[in-house]
């Protein structure tokens, strides 16, 4: 799989886009305002104890309070609690935990009340960003995040990722952690961990240490609420958690961010320092054609090249997604549930990306086009599955009900990216929205494409709006109307009528009929 990043520099931040074989996947937005985001770790103060809840609330200087769960205080947070008030008083003289005294781990039934008091002091680390009118979740149980590793403070375990199933490589690598981890500092081994060298692992971790030791020096100065450990920027997050050895380039468009994207390379993965490649030009989104694939990925309606195509819907609690045939058509497909499946599968793909790019979480009900065939409803959910793996966000994939209806849970920790993709009439003065034109022409690509697989049509006239007209007939010996003529095989007339509306369009066939898509 060819895997690409686009980094582009804009005057409200960086955007940067995943492209797999060409394809955007996941889209990041890093705006130069953000606040509060997933892994920054807070000095916070208590400021409310809801028992019938087991909960907290803390105040971290967001507009509204935080929620802290006692389940996710941790069951080590009487010695985070302790590290705390020893580092604030200055009894605790450095961040090394070899000669700290632990203390036993809080009951898992526990209450918060026992725990927790009003105006105490403790860090918590960032899990969930704010989502509508709900603040930051958060969580006691630190993590710091690495390439290769996850550093957990106030634990002596060594966990491994479930993905890794070689089992004489998970036993190298737990031996090897539990060999070089500091005293009182757990380890999770990530994914991108496998058959990495000893040096690599051990400059990982270290690296760890010294944003933990950076954490105990801010600590010792802060007053709640205060951020005293921020996640790393977004664009080397991004590098961290996505970089493989399938990348074959990154695009910037920025020296400075192309500078620090160099730097951050040498330092986790020195051989790939030569995929970056620097441009001059001011919209990168717009040289790989990402725009467009964000106008059309990320809109009420999401078309396939086949014909088929998605309603993808947004509600406070879920989101439903509604899978429609369309006009796709399959001409060595003459059963219907054949051709149901077919279009269900290529569906699922499309959706698994879907949920990857517009960070879609919570619960996910597709409603599949429907199948009577039992074994057709199981290659549906394995092809769903199977699509999914490549999703790195928490999730559970259901079999479909016996309405046909498929349930996902993903895991949410940050708002689901919107996109405005319609756009300003120009008919009636911006006064009302019209789909983006930049999307118009495929919707008209793909009606002349039924059409010319249909078989029954020749020639074809479209009648559109004069502005289309010209859009479609714009150079003479290279234009899209030809390119359509050409690679669809097909008669295509193209006639402008100035009582159509912006975006209006009606086929004819020879005799001057109508035809009904």
């Amino acid at each position: 799989m060819n895997a690409e990043l686009v980094i582009n520099a804009t005057q409200n931040g960086v955007d940067i886009a995943l492209l797999q074989d060409k394809a955007l996947v996941e889209l990041h937005r890093e705006h130069t305002n953000q606040q509060y985001a997933v892994g920054d770790i807070y000095l916070g103060r208590v400021r409310k104890l809801i028992p019938h809840l087991n909960a907290a609330f803390v105040d971290v200087g967001y507009e509204k309070d935080a929620f802290l769960h006692y389940l996710d205080l941790g069951p080590q947070f009487s010695s985070l609690n302790n590290f705390t008030l020893r580092t604030i008083s200055g009894e605790q003289k450095s961040a090394d935990l070899i000669n700290f005294q632990m203390s036993p781990d809080i009951r898992k039934e526990g209450k918060i009340k026992d725990v927790l008091g009003l105006s105490n002091v403790i860090p918590v680390q960032v899990a969930k960003e704010p989502i509508s009118q709900k603040g930051p979740r958060l969580t006691s149980e630190l993590t710091l995040a690495g390439r290769y590793l996850v550093l957990v403070p106030f634990s002596n375990k060594v966990s491994l990722s479930s993905r890794i199933t070689d089992e004489p490589e998970r036993d190298r690598l737990r031996k090897l952690m539990h060999s070089i981890r500091p005293s009182n500092m757990g380890v999770i081994i990530r994914t991108q961990a496998e058959g990495t060298k000893v040096a690599e692992l051990d400059q990982d971790l270290q690296e760890l240490v010294k944003r933990w030791e950076e954490m105990y020096k801010n600590m010792r100065t802060a007053r709640a609420p205060q951020r005293i450990l921020g996640e790393i920027d977004k664009t080397s997050s991004v590098l961290r958690d996505l970089l493989t050895e399938d990348f074959t380039s990154i695009h910037v468009n920025d020296e400075k961010v192309a500078s620090i994207v160099r730097d951050y390379l040498k330092s986790i993965s020195p051989s790939q320092e030569n995929i970056i490649k620097l441009h001059k030009t001011p919209d990168l989104f717009d040289l790989f054609n990402i725009h467009r694939q964000i106008k059309a990925s990320f809109g009420k309606q999401v078309n396939l090249k086949s014909g088929a195509y998605l309603i993808v819907e947004h509600t406070e609690a879920m989101h439903v997604i509604d899978v429609n045939s369309g006009n796709r058509k399959n001409a060595s497909v003459k059963d219907q549930e054949e051709n149901a499946l077919q279009t269900n599968v290529e569906c699922a793909k499309e959706i698994a990306r879907l949920l990857r790019l517009r960070d879609m979480g919570g619960i996910i009900c597709i409603d599949f086009i429907d199948m009577q065939n039992r074994e057709n409803q199981r290659q549906l959910h394995e092809a769903l599955r199977e699509h999914m793996k490549q999703d790195k966000a928490k999730h559970n994939v259901l079999p479909p009900s016996k309405f046909g209806v498929v349930e996902i849970t993903r895991e949410r920790v940050k708002p689901v990216t919107k996109v405005v993709t319609t756009e300003k009439c120009p008919s009636c003065d911006g006064k009302g929205k019209v789909e983006a034109p930049v999307l118009f022409t495929d919707e008209l690509e793909n009606s002349v494409r039924f059409l010319a697989e249909e078989g029954r049509y020749k020639h074809i006239r479209i009648v559109v709006h004069p502005m289309v007209e010209a859009y479609l007939k714009k150079g003479y010996f290279n234009n899209i109307l030809k390119s359509w003529r050409k690679r669809h095989k097909i008669k295509i007339q193209v006639e402008a009528s100035s009582s159509n509306e912006f975006l209006e369009y009606h086929f004819f066939d020879t005799e001057g009929e109508e035809i009904n898509l």
